[in-house]
Formats: structure tokens, C-alpha cells, sequence
């Protein structure tokens, strides 16, 4: 049997923390429905299994120090999350896994930026291929932020000559 909800966890996680990336540094309300779609409590009030897993994820990046947040927006989502310094270093830094390559005609400024590991997620994202985004999640939430390489610093980062 595949492990879908450990797809369904990568994917949210993925989109939580794009959605907080491309926001840094300031704080955002995330709503479960931005992230797992709509949903409608059943008879009873109660949310389906798919709907509180995402609100799992969110909680759960926050317990393991990816993310803060102010409060719990009923079992709507949280207020005031924003990324800790552990998730944007993380993001930010050169992937050792690379889903997609960037042209190769792109100068060494861009190259850099898009070797990060926020390009090789948003990279899985667009290709929609859950195993794609299991992957470079899991290589997410098995990197050190104390053994990290910024872009900059590859050979492809080509500073020009300052002129004396």
C-alpha cells in the first residue's frame, strides 16, 4: 500500500513553506483550505481526515522549529507564522539534489539562485509528480542548517572585476 498521506504531508509542507518563503519576513495568516483545497465539516461539525492532516503539518513544522506563529485561527489555520532562521537558511542554501537544471546560458548570478533548495521545490511543485516533491522534502527535513553552502559561493557565482 503507498504511504499517500507521507505524499499529502510533503505536498502541504512544500506549499507552507513557499507560501511563508515568498513572504519572509513578514508574518502571514495560512489558511488549511490556501493548502489542502476546499473542505466541509460533515453533519457533526467535524473536518474530513485530509483537512486536519494539513492542519497537522502546520503544527507539526512549527513543533520541529521550521516556522512560528502567534495563534491557532480556530482549526482554520495560524496567524502571524512566519519562517525561523533554521527553515530560510535551509531554503536558501545549494542543493545537492537537483530535480531540474538551469540553462546553462544563465549567468553565474542566476545559476547560483537556482540551484537553491527553494528552486528544486518550487521545480517539484510545477512538475506535480508526488514522488518529485516526497523527495526534495525529505532532503529538506534531513539537511543541517549548520552544514549548508550558500549559492554565492559556488564556482558557477561569477562576480565581475572591480575596476581600481
Amino acid at each position: 500500500m503507498a504511504d499517500i498521506h507521507i505524499d499529502d504531508f510533503c505536498r502541504d509542507a512544500a506549499l507552507i513553506l513557499l507560501h511563508l518563503y515568498n513572504a519572509f519576513p513578514r508574518p502571514q495568516a495560512i489558511y488549511v483550505e490556501d493548502i489542502s483545497g476546499p473542505d466541509e465539516p460533515d453533519e457533526v461539525g467535524l473536518h474530513s481526515k485530509r483537512y486536519m492532516a494539513c492542519l497537522g503539518t502546520l503544527l507539526w513544522l512549527a513543533n520541529e522549529g521550521y516556522l512560528r506563529y502567534d495563534s491557532l485561527i480556530y482549526q482554520d489555520g495560524i496567524d502571524q507564522a512566519v519562517l525561523t532562521n533554521k527553515a530560510f537558511v535551509l531554503l536558501g542554501a545549494a542543493s545537492d539534489l537537483r530535480l531540474a537544471e538551469p540553462p546553462a546560458d544563465l549567468p553565474g548570478t542566476l545559476m547560483a539562485e537556482k540551484r537553491a533548495l527553494v528552486e528544486q521545490i518550487r521545480a517539484a511543485l510545477r512538475g506535480g509528480h508526488s514522488a518529485d516533491i516526497s523527495t526534495i522534502m525529505r532532503f529538506f527535513f534531513a539537511s543541517r542548517p549548520d552544514a549548508v553552502t550558500s549559492p554565492a559561493t559556488l564556482p558557477h557565482y561569477q562576480r565581475p572585476p572591480l575596476d581600481d
